[in-house]
């Protein structure tokens, strides 16, 4: 009998090690191949669980997550292109586009082609929109307390996450 079967594991990490075939992980030399070791997958479980926590805030305000980004886009920048709009929020022109129809649909947002350049469309908040942002300032503080984290480890967190974006780009 192995030693392993000798004992139940008593902690997550002990019954992760049970698991593990002979060299699997960081200190056996392969790498690990365990879930919970996949810094991708911290990523997307963390960018999911922030996503969840900001729908019902945005529920209030009528907005889905990626609206509330063309909203805040604008609200810092005022008109754009869509071009420039693809470019900050680092999505495509097909996801773009039906999220400009449904936020002009709602008032939000008028969308103008340039008369001088037609293939140029320019994106502006309305007045509605733009009375949308009073409402939407009390997001960052509902959030900030949701993820119960020191404003320090927020901004660490939010700097090495930048670097990683210009990194992949």
């Amino acid at each position: 009998m192995s030693p392993r079967a000798e004992h139940a594991p008593d902690t997550p990490d002990e019954a992760r090690d049970a698991d593990s075939a002979p060299g699997d992980g960081p200190s056996g030399g392969e790498p690990s191949l365990h879930l919970e070791d996949q810094f991708c997958f911290t990523l997307y479980s963390a960018s999911r669980a922030v996503t969840a926590a900001y729908r019902p805030l945005l529920e209030r305000l009528d907005l889905t997550y990626p609206q509330y980004l063309v909203m805040l886009a604008l609200w810092q920048h005022g008109t754009t292109t869509v071009k420039d709009l693809v470019h900050t929020l680092n999505l495509d022109y097909g996801t773009v586009t039906p999220l400009l129809k449904r936020l002009e649909a709602a008032g939000l947002l008028a969308r103008r082609r340039r008369p001088e350049d037609e293939r140029v469309v320019d994106i502006t908040p309305t007045q509605e929109g733009l009375d949308l942002r009073s409402q939407a300032l009390a997001i960052p503080p509902a959030l900030g307390e949701a993820f119960d984290l020191a404003e320090q480890d927020i901004q660490t967190a939010n700097t090495i996450l930048s670097q990683l974006i210009r990194n992949l780009r």
